[in-house]
C-alpha cells in the first residue's frame, strides 16, 4: 500500500518535474525569506528544483536514505554557497522543494482514498525524513566550508 502510494507521487514528481519546479520557483523569486535567490535566472533556479525531483525516488527506495543523499546535498550546498546564498536561504529553498512537490500532488489530487490517503501520510513522513537529513548535510557542509 505505502509502495503505490509512493510510486503515485514518485512518478508524478518525475514526470513533472519542470512544472513543479516552475511553481516552486514563482514562490522562490517573490519570497522574502529567499533574497540572494532572486538574481538568479529561470533556467538556473528551475534546474536546481529538478535535479532534486529528479533525484527524489532513488533516494527515497535507498535502503539508508542519509548515506544515499550524502554526496547529493553536499553538491547542493557546495552550489549554493558558491553562489553566496546564505546557509538559511539554501535550507528553505529546499524545504520549499518539498512543499511544492505535495502540492502539486495535491492539485492533481493525487490522494483521493482513504487508503491513498493513509499511504500519502507515510510517505509524507519518509520525505520529511529526507529533507531533514538534508538539512543536516546542507548545513554540515557549510559549516565545513566556512571553517
Amino acid at each position: 500500500m505505502f509502495k503505490v502510494a509512493a510510486d503515485k507521487l514518485l512518478d508524478l514528481v518525475e514526470l513533472r518535474a519542470e512544472d513543479i519546479a516552475k511553481e516552486w520557483w514563482k514562490n522562490v523569486r517573490q519570497n522574502p525569506r529567499t533574497p540572494s535567490y532572486h538574481p538568479l535566472t529561470d533556467r538556473e533556479a528551475v534546474a536546481q528544483a529538478v535535479l532534486f525531483y529528479k533525484n527524489l525516488r532513488r533516494i527515497y527506495y535507498s535502503e539508508n536514505p542519509y548515506e544515499e543523499e550524502v554526496p547529493y546535498f553536499s553538491q547542493y550546498a557546495k552550489e549554493r554557497y558558491g553562489e553566496g546564498m546564505p546557509l538559511q536561504e539554501a535550507i528553505y529553498a529546499m524545504v520549499l522543494m518539498r512543499r511544492h512537490m505535495w502540492l502539486f500532488a495535491e492539485y492533481q489530487d493525487l490522494f483521493t482514498s482513504l487508503l491513498d490517503m493513509y499511504g500519502a501520510i507515510q510517505v509524507i513522513n519518509r520525505t520529511v525524513l529526507i529533507t531533514d537529513y538534508a538539512t543536516f548535510i546542507i548545513a554540515q557542509k557549510y559549516h565545513e566550508m566556512t571553517a
